[in-house]
């Protein structure tokens, strides 16, 4: 959240700010692995068919799923999503989401790195996920009030990419959260006149609609990630957190809110209506299927996260290389029955959409038959 233009300076790491910061990262952690987070509501991707190609005339061994991700290679059009960092205890975490994201060459996403521009003795949790993916697409992550500290969170990383994080769900309901929103949008502009790397602006579980995506466009931001309805509910963490402090109020708003916000379809649709944006596709993405639907309504990637974590939080950074390939070869299969040899193909495919999604993109004056592609 954001109060005008904040300094962004670094706090001494004893500081109260920085150790409420510090706690609350692994708190996040331990509640996505010890409590059923997931929304109630779904993405509706599977409102959302191909029509089977009995004749694809392609081999699948030639499918190629290389992307350009924001002018850089990436050899599946598959992000690691933004997880954490920020606390001592995710440094291994995140080392091993690294180190499979440099195995199977595509692009990952770090944690809000506030923790770190607050206390530097914890920017080893972040900078280690560059040193154990030196050569694949990183995105650093920021909140818009760091406008001064852009430049230190990409320099702290290397970044490829800056994501600007929009949680205004999230601090609603939790119990230290700031809900004062006055200049967001004017600090975004300035962050992305403050660095010379692409800039995208990242939801956190709720969606980002036509009116939002074309406000991003014209602070010339370069792309968006939805993150949609039908994954993690950050509300529902919230909720774990206001019971844990005994705050009922915070609680109960974490229940009412559990499932608030514009699922990831619709979300990706709303978004490429409106703009020219480039997307990423996040918020309950679970399978290559998924991100087949996805890149045929217009997203560049797909972003993933919850079903990488408790592999490298229990396992190895082998069994989170394994979980990516069940995205990868799902994708894949999803391209041969579709006929698809590129993933740019499959933007030209048809789609079967449910009565139920019809209803919704008529609803916001969207012409749903512009996906049927017939």
């Amino acid at each position: 959240m954001s109060r005008g233009n904040n300094s962004g300076k670094k706090d001494a790491s004893s500081s109260p700010e920085a150790a409420q910061t510090r706690r609350r990262k692994i708190e996040h952690i331990e509640i996505c692995l010890q409590e059923d987070v997931q929304c109630k509501k779904s993405t509706m991707f599977e409102h959302i068919g191909f029509i089977h190609n009995a004749l694809p005339e392609i081999d699948k061994n030639d499918i190629d799923l290389t992307t350009n991700f924001f002018g850089l290679r990436a050899d599946a059009p598959l992000v690691i999503a933004a997880m954490t960092g920020g606390h001592p205890d995710t440094l291994e975490i995140n080392k091993r989401l690294a180190e499979a994201a440099e195995e199977m060459r595509i692009p990952i996403g770090v944690g809000s790195q506030r923790a770190a521009l607050e206390d530097p003795s914890l920017e080893n949790t972040f900078k280690v996920v560059r040193e154990s993916a030196p050569s694949v697409p990183l995105i650093a992550n920021i909140g818009a009030t760091h406008v001064e500290s852009a430049p230190e969170a990409v320099e702290m990383i290397d970044a490829d990419i800056l994501a600007i994080h929009l949680n205004t769900l999230q601090e609603a309901v939790q119990p230290e959260g700031d809900c004062n929103s006055i200049g967001v949008l004017d600090n975004i502009a300035l962050i992305v006149d403050s660095v010379d790397i692409p800039v995208i602006v990242k939801e956190t579980g709720a969606g980002i609609s036509s009116s939002v995506a074309l406000a991003l466009e014209e602070a010339d931001v370069d792309g968006v990630d939805v993150g949609g309805v039908g994954g993690t509910s950050w509300a529902a963490v919230e909720y774990y957190r206001a019971l844990r402090e005994d705050n009922i109020l915070k609680a109960q708003l974490g229940l009412d809110f559990w499932d608030w916000g514009i699922p990831t379809a619709l979300s990706i649709v709303m978004v490429g209506e409106t703009t020219d944006l480039d997307i990423i596709a996040t918020g309950g993405v679970r399978s290559g299927l998924d991100v087949a639907k996805a890149l045929s309504l217009g997203a560049v990637a797909a972003g993933v996260a919850h079903p990488f974590l408790r592999p490298a939080f229990e396992g190895s950074t082998e069994v989170v290389v394994q979980e990516i390939k069940k995205f990868t070869e799902g994708l894949r299969v999803a391209m041969y029955l579709n006929g698809c040899e590129i993933v740019e193909d499959l933007v030209e495919r048809p789609l079967l959409l449910s009565a139920e999604l019809i209803k919704r993109l008529e609803s916001l004056d969207i012409e749903y038959r512009k996906f049927t592609r017939l």
